[in-house]
C-alpha cells in the first residue's frame, strides 16, 4: 500500500496475460462464427483452443514466475466469457444439450465464479494454491482431475450421453461447488499454511 492508501499500479502486460488474451479473444471469436455459420468444426477449434490456451497461461505463468493476482482473476472472468461463448454456439447447434449445459453455465457463471474468486480472502496468488488453506476444497475444484471433470466433462458428457446422465452429472457438480463455497465462505481469513 502506497502513503495514502491505494495500491501500487499493476503490470498488466505479460506473457501468461497476452496468452489469455488472445486464447480469449480467439476462442470467442470462433465461437461467434460457430453460431453464425452453424459449424461444429468452429465450435470444436473454439473450445480447443479456450481449453488449450487455459492451460497454456498457466504454465506459462509458473514457468516464468509471472504468477500474479490479477493475472489469476483475468483468467477467471476470461473463462467466462470463453465458456458462455462457446456454450451458446452449442445450444444452437445441439439443443438437445440445451438442460445440461443450461444447469453446467449457472454453476459455472455464478457458484464457480464466487468460489474461484474466494482466493481473495487469503494471501494466495490464485485458486490453485487454495490447498494451502483447506486441501480438500482444492482436491475438490483446482486439483487436475477436479478441473477436468469440472468443465470439459460436462460439456463432454451433454454432447455424448443421453440427457439425463449429463444433468445428472451437471447438478453433481453444482452440489460440490456449492458445498465448497459455503466451507470456503465459513474458514476464517488469515494466514493460510505456508506462503504462497
Amino acid at each position: 500500500m502506497t502513503a495514502i492508501g491505494l495500491s501500487p499500479p499493476v503490470a498488466l502486460l505479460n506473457a501468461p496475460n497476452a496468452i489469455t488474451a488472445v486464447r480469449t479473444a480467439t476462442s470467442v471469436g470462433l465461437a461467434v462464427a460457430a453460431l453464425t455459420h452453424r459449424s461444429v468444426h468452429l465450435l470444436v477449434a473454439a473450445y480447443l483452443i479456450y481449453w488449450i490456451g487455459d492451460i497454456l497461461d498457466g504454465l506459462t505463468a509458473r514457468a516464468l514466475g509471472q504468477e500474479t493476482r490479477n493475472g489469476a482473476v483475468f483468467d477467471i472472468v476470461a473463462d467466462r466469457a470463453c465458456t458462455s461463448a462457446c456454450a451458446a454456439a452449442l445450444v444452437v447447434l445441439r439443443p438437445d444439450t440445451a438442460l445440461p449445459i443450461g444447469v453446467f453455465l449457472v454453476q459455472f457463471m455464478v457458484v464457480d465464479q464466487l468460489l474461484s474468486l474466494m482466493f481473495l480472502r487469503w494471501p494466495l496468488l490464485s485458486p490453485n494454491y487454495f490447498a494451502r488453506v483447506d486441501r480438500r476444497i482444492y482436491l475438490w475444484n483446482w486439483s487436475p482431475p477436479a478441473k477436468a471433470l469440472n468443465t470439459a466433462a460436462v460439456v463432454i458428457l451433454a454432447i455424448c450421453t443421453p440427457t439425463a446422465v449429463a444433468v445428472t452429472f451437471a447438478v453433481g457438480v453444482a452440489v460440490v461447488k456449492v458445498v465448497s463455497l459455503v466451507c470456503a465462505a465459513r474458514l476464517p481469513v488469515g494466514l493460510p499454511h505456508t506462503q504462497p
